[in-house]
């Protein structure tokens, strides 16, 4: 069987290296790759695969792209308004969303306080599920600093989905202050300026989304400060475990494809 992730850029996944291992793991004959799927041409790369093709994970910018072409949804892919999972069952593609009890499960792997309220860097797919999963840590108002606030509008619409009703509001990037417990970064780490670290000081605990490069100038500090570090190695872990399972129908070897992540990256890091 084959399974890969799509994206555009996508040479520098780690999903490979993990789903890799974690197959060795369970004694599981399967290839995983990455594919790079350009924006509006997904549809025709499904329409490519044969019958061995089992689960593809997806990434930017075609999470959305993969939710609108699936033949069904799951409830918290309808919830986040994005995919980050295409599964084969027969012969239809279903979505569904790991990246939101991913995010869940990586905070709580290092945080076990209380999530009244949440700020998040940035507003794009990332935003929108890792909002949703503060939602579920209980936070009942989040806050989005967005580069560009005008685009931040499916975003909020997604978090506002959220059974509990958690208040939303966006202000921008430049000139906005960090609320709550917890704060994400989805921004790259180019634009992780010394102004964009501050605003994270006080924060109890810093989740930052990227995994390479790492660490980023927004994760050093908080380390540096002693914040709780919660790393995109953490969230790519989780999520990728839920999408192993539901490719393979085997429980995901957590503990093996941590380690594979944590190697890669220590390579690329000699590199």
């Amino acid at each position: 069987m084959r399974c890969a992730v799509l994206g555009d850029p996508v040479a520098h996944s780690l999903s490979p290296a993990l789903h890799g291992a974690g197959y060795a793991a369970v004694g599981l004959d399967w290839w995983y790759g990455a594919v790079r799927v350009p924006a509006g041409e997904v549809e025709a790369f499904l329409a490519s695969l044969g019958d061995e093709w089992r689960g593809l994970s997806v990434t930017a910018p075609l999470k959305r792209e993969a939710l609108a072409l699936a033949d069904a949804v799951s409830e918290r892919a309808v919830l986040a308004g994005s995919a980050n999972t295409l599964v084969r069952v027969d012969e239809e593609w279903h979505a569904d969303n790991t990246d939101l009890p991913g995010a869940v499960a990586a905070v709580r792997e290092r945080y076990d306080g209380t999530v009244s309220a949440g700020t998040i860097l940035g507003a794009g797919a990332t935003a929108a599920s890792t909002g949703l999963a503060l939602c579920e840590l209980g936070a009942s108002h989040v806050r989005l600093l967005a580069r560009d606030p005008s685009r931040a509008s499916e975003t909020v619409e997604a978090i506002r989905r959220h059974p509990s009703g958690a208040e939303v509001e966006v202000l921008p990037l430049d000139g906005g202050t960090v609320t709550g417990e917890v704060v994400v970064s989805t921004v790259p780490a180019e634009a992780q300026s010394d102004a964009v670290v501050g605003l994270c000081a006080d924060a109890g605990v810093v989740f930052e989304v990227l995994y390479d490069p790492w660490p980023t100038p927004l994760a050093a500090a908080a380390a540096s400060r002693g914040q709780v570090v919660v790393g995109g190695l953490d969230l790519l872990v989780h999520q990728a475990a839920l999408q192993f399972t539901a490719f393979t129908g085997v429980p995901a070897p957590l503990d093996a494809m941590r380690a594979a992540g944590e190697a890669e990256l220590r390579t690329r890091s000699q590199g």
